[in-house]
């Protein structure tokens, strides 16, 4: 592996993504330390655009494992094919040597990027999906920057040392021994002050009372009691854009209570439902 401590431009946001000071630090300390930076939050909070601004900023190659509930650490490692090898060997209409098993191997993921020939970004997103033998099993290979190919008794080692972003969506707890080898940052939803810089990201024109009208509405609607999913930062950008996109839209419809477009800021049809019944009792109380 050719990197030692590494020598980087500070992470400080990108083209497409409002970064906290203190997300900053985190990011930046993770990649001095060689550390996978585990992400915790709400769905809608940037942890997986987070992985992708990185990328941008840093003009580095974006990898993004999606991690499945049934997935095998072998997996995210490497393939061996051995469907098309007995194909091969069986029909024998292709060029490849089927003696050659190294011609049937594929790597994952995680043996793209230690195999890649620059340094790059590697997303693990929703590792709470995978249970705790993978979860070890993983950071041990993270840790030692390789892994074994049983098949062909060969040892991959990492040509660079790729960033990590690991993702939770805390739906269930992590091991303490993959907490205690990750640096860990919690992303809280975006308070108002925050959500009015992305909307001034997303939108730089938008009219600053139809901004204010649509902040305080969507805030009142994220404290709607019994709703199960609550809207994110991705509905309510997609909400607003709709919103502008409508010459028959007027803001004053929000003060009255109007709920326009319910569909793009609630997903399931109970929290539509209750949307819907404040829509026409009138606007919600702030709780």
């Amino acid at each position: 592996m050719t990197d030692s401590v590494p020598s980087l431009d500070r992470f400080s946001g990108s083209s497409r993504y409002v970064l906290d000071e203190e997300l900053g630090r985190i990011v930046n300390v993770s990649i001095v330390l060689q550390m996978p930076l585990l992400l915790k939050g709400e769905p809608g909070t940037g942890k997986t655009m987070l992985a992708h601004a990185i990328a941008e900023r840093m003009a580095m190659p974006l990898l993004v494992l999606n991690v499945k509930s049934s997935m095998k650490l072998v997996e995210a490692l490497y393939q061996y094919d051995t469907l098309t090898r007995l194909n091969d060997s069986r029909f024998g209409d292709s060029q490849r040597d089927v003696s050659n098993i190294r011609d049937y191997i594929r790597m994952g993921k995680i043996g793209q990027a230690f195999t890649a020939d620059r340094r790059v970004v590697l997303l693990i997103d929703e590792i709470d999906k995978a249970d705790t033998d993978f979860q070890d099993d993983m950071l041990d290979v993270l840790d030692q920057m390789q892994f074994d190919i049983l098949e062909i008794d060969e040892t991959v080692t990492a040509r660079h040392r790729p960033v990590i972003i690991i993702t939770s969506n805390a739906k269930k707890d992590l091991s303490d021994p993959f907490l205690g080898r990750c640096n860990f940052h919690h992303i809280a939803f975006p308070q108002p002050d925050m959500m009015r810089r992305i909307i001034a990201l997303h939108f730089p024109r938008i009219a600053e009372d139809l901004s204010e009208a649509c902040l305080e509405a969507f805030y009142r609607l994220r404290e709607l009691e019994g709703v199960e999913k609550k809207p994110a930062t991705r509905e309510f950008l997609n909400w607003l854009r709709a919103l502008q996109a409508d010459p028959d839209f007027h803001r004053d419809a929000l003060q009255r209570g109007s709920i326009p477009y319910r569909g793009l800021l609630f997903k399931k049809s109970s929290d539509l439902e209750r949307a819907l019944a404040v829509s026409k009792d009138g606007p919600p109380a702030v709780v």
